[in-house]
């Protein structure tokens, strides 16, 4: 019967038919990362320079030294790996390919409120697009142990991060903040510029570890 003849022609078509082949798509690149913080040993391993240890922290995993002094910052530049898959034009098949890539990694010394100057030079002077910069930052307004990533957003209540929307106009870049919560009992700048406490320091370096273990994620 014609019916059958018809069910049996489209049959062999989706069993004749290529498969289409389907290719990781490549992750989004990330060019600099900046942590916020305040310089000097007075300011180390307070709540307000959380930006700083996450810094540290995945600078040691990256094997980066930062300490090199330009554009306002202590800079280190390293390379990662990431894995990519094209396909062959003559074979169709499909190869996976390490490709090596920049990273950089900053600290700015132009203490918190100024932050913007620093991540303004570092973009002149390595050619970073907006879309390919990291801003690390504390935030009271979340829980001490959570994180939260952003691809864009409005500054909010922190200084640094609205000293770096004002210079670059724009909010198009993302974000890590790092929550340090906050102590009712205390004003909040000197909550922020205190020494993180024992217990809080631990938390707080699980929700850094978390956030970097993301970043590996989405990036390298």
């Amino acid at each position: 019967m014609i019916i059958e003849e018809t069910k049996i022609s489209i049959l062999e078509k989706i069993l004749t038919e290529p498969k289409p082949i389907k290719v990781k798509q490549p992750k989004r690149r990330i060019k600099l990362i900046v942590g916020l913080g305040n310089p000097g040993k007075k300011y180390e391993k307070t709540y307000h320079n959380t930006g700083f240890i996450f810094i540290d922290e995945i600078a040691k995993k990256l094997g980066i030294e930062v300490k090199k002094k330009q554009c306002k910052s202590l800079v280190g530049e390293g390379f990662v790996e990431r894995e990519e898959q094209t396909i062959d034009v003559k074979t169709g098949k499909i190869q996976n390919k390490i490709v090596r890539e920049k990273i950089i990694l900053a600290k700015p010394q132009t203490f918190m409120n100024l932050s913007g100057e620093a991540v303004s030079e570092l973009i002149k002077k390595f050619k970073i697009s907006l879309d390919e910069i990291l801003i690390i930052l504390d935030d009271i307004d979340l829980e001490v142990g959570t994180y939260r990533y952003r691809e864009n957003g409005s500054a909010g209540t922190h200084n640094g991060l609205r000293n770096i929307v004002s210079l670059l106009k724009s909010t198009d870049f993302k974000r890590i903040r790092i929550g340090i919560g906050r102590d009712e009992k205390i004003e909040l700048m000197d909550y922020v510029l205190s020494k993180i406490s024992t217990e809080n320091y631990q938390k707080i370096m699980e929700a850094i570890l978390r956030a970097i273990d993301h970043v590996y994620q989405l990036f390298f």
